[in-house]
């Protein structure tokens, strides 16, 4: 088990299963690093996180990530040491490691980190993350990316209103409507990656079907989260970039092999080779006047 658990603490009983996967392969920061919960050298930093959630609600501490002067932390919950490990719940916090100052950044269930984005070019890599709302049940998807906050000194979520950052995939479809999604984190040839979203509402005979197309990026200069909702020559060139996905990050799109993108590409016409005689052809193995 990569983290502590807080019964283990306790002296009670050891979780033996995380609800946190990490599928990262891009260079993070020089600046940050990982917590190993089994050296020696880092167990300052285990003691000091451990003290300043002491008041919280937890099960185990699961990651610990160092930037600068700020942890990012990740929690989870289980209501008991027999309950199923499915039903683990997450909380993400930011431990200042100057003064213990603890700032809750969401909570969910499932949490996969992606991989260190490079969501503004000359900026340090942020880490993606998907996660649900919820375990066993019809739930939405949402995508965000921690970064360290240079004027605040703590880690932050981008994207965030109320709480979670940008619903990328949903299994509650409103009643009588077809819902069909798209999604991709993709890079530009400068290498700066944002995410794009496509979601379709077909009525059926009630009105035609609604299409909404979003960009999600950073200000270049402000480093400000920006959402813009995508129309006419844009949306169109979003929606071919969402269906080929061909610079998408690894692990972070999903749809492209659906109804929507299959309408969308254009198909591949191949010259077929011609098998019919010409007309002239009268079976004759040598051309006319050939020697026979």
């Amino acid at each position: 088990m990569r983290g502590i658990s807080r019964w283990a603490i306790a002296g009670l009983i050891a979780l033996t299963m995380a609800t946190v996967t990490s599928t990262c392969a891009a260079q993070a920061p020089d600046t940050f690093r990982w917590i190993d919960f089994h050296s020696q050298a880092d167990q300052d930093v285990v003691v000091w996180v451990t003290r300043a959630l002491d008041e919280q609600r937890w099960s185990a501490i699961r990651e610990i990530g160092v930037e600068y002067d700020a942890a990012l932390v990740v929690t989870t919950y289980r209501s008991s040491p027999q309950a199923s490990t499915n039903r683990d719940r997450f909380t993400i916090w930011s431990v200042s490691l100057e003064n213990r100052a603890l700032t809750h950044i969401m909570d969910g269930a499932t949490l996969r980190l992606t991989d260190w984005l490079l969501l503004n070019v000359g900026s340090p890599r942020e880490l993606g993350a998907l996660y649900d709302d919820c375990n066993e049940c019809d739930a939405t998807t949402y995508f965000t990316a921690f970064h360290y906050d240079q004027q605040h000194h703590r880690w932050a979520g981008r994207w965030m209103q109320g709480g979670n950052g940008v619903p990328v995939w949903t299994m509650r479809s409103p009643p009588g409507v077809t819902q069909t999604q798209v999604y991709a984190v993709m890079a530009d040839p400068n290498g700066h990656e944002a995410l794009g979203t496509w979601d379709r509402l077909d009525y059926g005979k009630l009105k035609p079907a609604e299409d909404f197309l979003y960009l999600y990026d950073l200000d270049w200069q402000s480093d400000v989260e920006r959402t813009q909702l995508l129309s006419g020559r844009d949306a169109a060139t979003m929606k071919d970039r969402l269906c080929r996905a061909q610079d998408a990050v690894p692990g972070l799109s999903r749809g492209q092999d659906s109804s929507l993108c299959q309408a969308t590409q254009k198909p591949h016409y191949e010259r077929k080779p011609t098998t019919t005689p010409p007309p002239n052809n009268h079976g004759q193995s040598l051309p006319p006047g050939a020697r026979q």
